[in-house]
């Protein structure tokens, strides 16, 4: 239990901004982080890890996520939560807060605007922290797929985003 505990602390972040950057509803993504390990812990006997456990834990995330978004379609408000580190340590200036709360407004719904898959794949590289090969590995998908759909997926964003944020 203390191991699941460390496992737990060690990767709640990640997870987090991968779940909130994915999720139509933002007051779900406690429910997604809880749903990914107690799915974790059930398997402890029976579970062969192929791969990281970072990466693992994401991707159990963003299904989830997507799975949750599938069976929600009637929220569409396309709000999302991204909850990524900080690594401020003095308070900031309440001007430059107000900017970065405004920019990550506007990223947050580009973002939602795009296709799932290209979505997903921005948030488990850029947020997960993981790379493509590790995404191609878990999800099944060839290195190449993934890869497409990051460029396609940035492509996208900066259009949406041109001339939007500084």
């Amino acid at each position: 239990m203390d191991a699941l505990r460390r496992i737990y602390e060690k990767y709640k972040l990640d997870l987090l901004s991968v779940a909130g950057a994915l999720l139509n509803c933002p007051t779900a993504v406690e429910d997604v982080l809880h749903d990914v390990f107690v799915g974790f812990a059930s398997q402890a006997g029976r579970f062969q890890l192929k791969g990281s456990l970072k990466g693992y834990l994401a991707i159990c995330a963003a299904n989830r996520a997507r799975n949750l978004n599938r069976r929600d379609r009637q929220n569409s408000d396309g709000q999302l939560l991204v909850e990524g580190k900080s690594a401020q340590t003095e308070p900031l200036d309440p001007a430059e807060v107000t900017g970065r709360k405004e920019q990550h407004k506007v990223l947050a719904c580009a973002l939602a605007q795009l296709p799932q898959e290209q979505r997903q794949v921005i948030v488990l590289h850029v947020l997960g922290c993981l790379r493509f090969r590790e995404i191609a590995r878990q999800t099944g998908e060839s290195i190449n797929t993934i890869q497409s759909r990051y460029r396609y997926g940035l492509e996208k964003l900066q259009s949406q985003l041109n001339g939007e944020v500084e």
